[in-house]
């Protein structure tokens, strides 16, 4: 009952400011598809859903063995979860009970690049009658792209190209409707990671060994664990 109504009090605010406090470190981590908009891409043999679920958990072992706590926004490999409920979870309804410091979300591309690319909401946009993420959330949300794929740099040299931040806009869906649709309902910052091109063979190579995903989830983990430093500094 007392989570509850802590629950409760933690949505009221969201909708009263349009952003959630976090008031603990949590990682809300998403492996993308299945969702309401497709079952995710398949290239080289390859499942990109397979691959984000197979990346997510290589990276809760990781938080975990730091001590960072986290929520999974499905709890199994074929899971249906709407991009709006993947959302919320981030925003406070989750096993804590509280909005979590990053809503990071894990996905593969198709297409003519290479490499690993960030994505951030830049501007509010709308979804049906909702309108976000907030102005603020923008803000961090891009700070948290770029802090986190500095992180990873490093650790992926000489594996993966690290291509330049972008914003959602610069997706197929956010450039129709101004942000991807979980950005939009987001109300903590979020950050989108395509970690390779599976239809190109030497980022399929890659992320199809586990030696390729164990580096993967290092990098983010390092990312995210600078990411962590500097957001509890303003503290």
């Amino acid at each position: 009952m007392k989570g509850k109504v802590l629950l409760l009090v933690l949505l009221a605010a969201t909708v009263f400011s349009g952003v959630a406090r976090a008031s603990e470190f949590i990682v809300c981590i998403d492996p993308g598809h299945p969702s309401e908009t497709s079952s995710g891409a398949a290239a080289h043999g390859l499942s990109e859903n397979t691959l984000n679920w197979q990346v997510a958990l290589r990276l809760a072992a990781r938080l975990k063995a730091r001590g960072v706590k986290y929520v999974m926004t499905k709890s199994s490999l074929h899971q249906n979860v709407t991009n709006r409920r993947r959302a919320e979870i981030a925003n406070g309804d989750n096993i804590y009970h509280q909005p979590c410091a990053l809503f990071l979300r894990l996905h593969c591309d198709v297409g003519g690049g290479r490499g690993y690319t960030w994505y951030y909401p830049s501007a509010p946009a709308r979804k049906g009658n909702v309108t976000g993420p907030p102005l603020a959330i923008c803000a961090a949300s891009k700070k948290a792209a770029y802090t986190i794929n500095a992180g990873m740099k490093s650790i992926l040299a000489g594996h993966l190209e690290d291509n330049p931040v972008k914003t959602d806009k610069s997706t197929f869906v956010g450039s129709k409707q101004g942000a991807l649709t979980g950005s939009i309902y987001a109300r903590v910052p979020t950050a989108l990671i395509e970690m390779c091109f599976i239809n190109q063979a030497h980022d399929a190579k890659f992320i199809a060994s586990a030696q390729g995903r164990d580096l993967m989830a290092h990098a983010i983990v390092n990312g995210i664990l600078v990411w962590k430093k500097q957001s509890q500094a303003k503290n």
